[in-house]
């Protein structure tokens, strides 16, 4: 296994490292659920979308950010050409 089997047992050194992907599956729930109850989408355009607003709204609750005011941002930033707000998280 190499390389991948000191990632795959990295749990086991540190502490901090879950040993299991439940809050990875926690938080794409409810993209899933969005997705089986819209029957997904039909395109590509549609699919991109989707992708783009659901990674947005998962890392702004992850950040404890207000999800509205980034894309509302986020939509100002665009129609004025100007720097778009981050989803990175900024360290104070």
């Amino acid at each position: 296994m190499g390389k991948a089997a000191e990632d795959y047992f990295r749990f086991l050194t540190e502490p901090e490292v879950e040993p299991t992907n439940n809050g990875t599956e926690r938080q794409s729930r409810p993209a899933v659920i969005d997705r089986r109850i819209t029957q997904g989408t039909r395109g590509d355009a549609g699919m991109r979308w989707c992708e783009h607003i659901w990674t947005t709204i998962a890392t702004c609750k992850k950040h404890q950010r207000n999800i509205f005011d980034f894309i509302h941002k986020s939509v100002i930033a665009y129609w004025s050409n100007k720097k778009y707000p981050s989803l990175i998280c900024q360290k104070l």
